[in-house]
């Protein structure tokens, strides 16, 4: 069968003049592993990975009523005037038989008065899928704060003379996700033309060695710990580099040719002059079926495109991840350079930890070896970029679940706390994040993190860890900060689509999670009767029917915001 696949948009437009808005794919497509991946078709069922745009929704059947009734989320249902009537609802709602085979964990306490309005299974372990963003994102506003900022730094072993680098010009990056579209109004190319600017104003004119993307500041795998391997070909599973350009994926659009036995169109944002993009797929007859396939290998740099789209069909639009990011940054710097007439002699390469070859010194690693390393020369900077500050591309993190800067964050904090270079900059930042979260008063038997994002299978929390790190927050000197940077029910993020038209539009903030068995919702709402409350919502090894679980959390939600009652 053909399956319509979700999208979601990425709020930006395409490149100067370009009329095209080119939707970011959500989350699709089944398991992972660590070995060779297999073609995936789009004829074949996808299983979602992170919150998707989500459809209308529907009616949630009650248990109390007959199978054609529903329990609607609509504002035309009464609200609950008491904390004995909300309970009631609630249960209706998670104890309905469609959700008996999962586990659904609720927490809700009052912010003003501390009382638990509700909670079932809040000590039990669940998979938070994109909720666990939470964790880390808190735990770097409170460590890095949101005034911090990534640098990007340009260096060669000698300034230029006469406009030239005698050697290599390395570019070494530290982590900085804003070369990206998100955060230059569409503009795939921008953060990138900015660096190249500074480069040219520095006095560079012609470079007589190579130019390289020093990824090395980062150390470890690129992959976060637990991912599958059906995630990797998406942008969702991109790899994580120090040098990261575009969210380190491509977009993707696939269209029918104009007759049937013509290949199909393909076009990417940026231009894919850095990878391979093989078309191998057909224009099927008007009405014919819908066999698109696309497949890249693990660490392959050609994406394959094969099958078929029926004439006249709607095609698909996707984001695709890249397998080498260091390269495609210094591939589109050298196209920015070349134009401003800089002269590159030497080919595009790059460098990363695992290479030792970098020549900016690791100042652990010299510690470390102090007697053993002689001294060596030191590079010379000779141009730098900083990024926007933390508090923006926390807001981009949380409000789209972007699972990439989440775990640069995450590494970006192993980096700055890191104990020696035998730990990996992600154990080290799991290690910050356990130690903030001692800080906040959760309970360590609370939690079992293993990545950044949640995309890992094997991240465990409890809805009591969870309220108890969003109740911390609210009290934090951050907290506008990490309020304003989370999706906004029926306005923005992975939340846009949902609750519109209820108390909760506008009103309840919160963090979404979705993975193949997870609906997850956590975050803050104001009741009608102006009590600030907090909660946790976690429903897992629930497999199917994606929006009967959105649905229902949805439903409790806005309860939440209609509540007439007070709990004191």
């Amino acid at each position: 069968m053909n399956l319509k696949l979700p999208r979601l948009t990425n709020n930006t437009t395409m490149r100067r003049g370009s009329s095209v808005r080119f939707l970011l794919i959500s989350v699709f497509l089944l398991g992972l592993a660590t070995t060779t991946v297999q073609p995936i078709s789009f004829a074949q069922r996808q299983r979602d990975r992170r919150v998707a745009t989500e459809p209308t929704p529907t009616p949630i059947p009650s248990p109390a009523t007959s199978p054609g009734a529903s329990v609607s989320i609509s504002t035309s249902r009464p609200a609950a005037n008491t904390l004995a009537e909300l309970k009631t609802r609630i249960e209706e709602i998670s104890h309905q038989p469609s959700l008996e085979p999962g586990l659904f964990a609720v927490k809700i306490v009052s912010l003003d008065t501390g009382l638990v309005i509700y909670e079932q299974s809040a000590n039990k372990f669940t998979r938070p899928a994109s909720n666990m963003k939470l964790y880390t994102v808190a735990a770097a506003l409170d460590r890095l704060t949101p005034d911090y900022h990534f640098m990007t730094s340009v260096y060669a072993k000698e300034k230029p003379e006469d406009g030239k680098i005698k050697g290599d010009l390395i570019v070494y990056g530290r982590g900085d996700p804003t070369f990206a579209a998100r955060f230059n109004n569409g503009d795939y190319f921008k953060g990138i033309d900015d660096l190249a600017g500074r480069i040219v104003a520095a006095g560079v004119k012609r470079v007589k060695g190579d130019l390289v993307g020093d990824e090395s500041y980062f150390n470890g795998a690129p992959l976060g710990s637990g991912w599958e391997w059906d995630d990797l070909q998406w942008s969702y599973g991109a790899q994580v580099s120090a040098l990261t350009v575009n969210d380190n994926s491509i977009d993707l659009i696939v269209k029918p040719g104009e007759r049937a036995g013509a290949p199909l169109l393909i076009t990417s944002g940026p231009p894919a002059t850095f990878m391979t993009i093989a078309n191998r797929a057909t224009t099927g007859p008007r009405g014919s079926k819908n066999d698109l396939n696309i497949y890249r290998g693990l660490g392959a740099n050609t994406l394959e495109i094969s099958g078929s789209l029926p004439l006249g069909d709607n095609g698909f639009t996707g984001s695709v991840a890249i397998p080498d990011p260091a390269l495609a940054f210094v591939s589109m710097l050298r196209d920015a350079l070349v134009k401003r007439g800089v002269k590159i002699d030497g080919r595009v390469r790059t460098v990363d930890a695992r290479s030792g070859a970098s020549i900016v010194p690791n100042p652990l690693i010299a510690l470390v070896k102090l007697t053993n390393v002689p001294p060596q020369p030191q590079p010379v900077e000779i141009a730098s970029i900083q990024s926007p500050p933390f508090s923006l591309i926390a807001s981009h993190t949380l409000k789209p679940s972007q699972n990439l800067y989440t775990e640069i964050i995450l590494r970006t904090l192993g980096k700055l706390n890191s104990v020696g270079p035998s730990q990996t900059n992600e154990e080290a930042g799991l290690i910050v994040v356990r130690d903030f979260l001692r800080q906040a008063g959760a309970n360590e038997s609370d939690l079992a993190l293993n990545d950044g994002s949640g995309l890992s299978r094997n991240d465990m929390i409890t809805a009591n860890a969870t309220v108890q790190l969003l109740t911390y927050m609210s009290k934090h000197k951050y907290f506008a900060q990490f309020r304003d940077a989370l999706p906004i029910a029926g306005v923005d993020g992975t939340l846009r689509t949902r609750m519109k038209g209820t108390p909760a539009e506008g009103n309840l903030r919160a963090k979404t999670g979705s993975l193949s068995s997870v609906a997850s919702l956590s975050g803050y709402v104001t009741t009608a009767a102006g009590e600030h409350l907090v909660f946790s919502m976690m429903l897992n090894n629930y497999p199917d029917a994606a929006a009967l679980r959105r649905d229902s959390i949805d439903a409790i939600a806005v309860l939440l915001a209609s509540l007439a009652g007070k709990s004191q």
